[in-house]
């Protein structure tokens, strides 16, 4: 069963700082709901909303949907390799290899209605409310 914790959280803040701080990435990172680590990337100097919008062209947001434009992205953790390319991609798998460094396993078997994994993860470029800031 989906399990996370503030001790598995520090665990991955640890392994994100490796990562992050040399790139200069500010981020934040909580639990949500004690089932899944869920990481929203607020600047970088990596253009992560260009790249996607260039890289996943079969899916553009409407204006009407998106109400602060283009400035954030909710990845999708199981084919964000399909959504970027080039530098963003090398950064989120490495994001994406920290957030499952607690412990992670995923022994799941959506045909049978079986679901066994360690926790999930959310990654959150930008937020609803406050937008990604590109850095230079």
């Amino acid at each position: 069963m989906a399990y996370m914790n503030q001790t598995k959280k520090s665990e991955i803040k640890q392994n994100l700082d490796l990562i992050c701080k040399p790139l200069g990435i500010k981020y934040s990172l909580k639990v949500r709901n004690h089932l899944s680590i869920a990481m929203t990337i607020k600047s970088a100097p990596v253009d992560f909303i260009t790249n996607y919008n260039e890289t996943a062209k079969t899916f553009q947001r409407p204006g009407s949907w998106d109400r602060v434009g283009n400035n954030y992205i909710q990845v999708n953790p199981y084919h964000y390799q399909n959504h970027f390319s080039g530098k963003a991609l090398e950064v989120i798998t490495k994001i994406m290899a920290a957030l499952k460094s607690a412990g992670w396993y995923d022994n799941s078997d959506a045909q049978t209605d079986y679901f066994d994994t360690a926790y999930y993860t959310d990654l959150e470029i930008g937020s609803w409310d406050k937008p990604y800031q590109l850095t230079v």
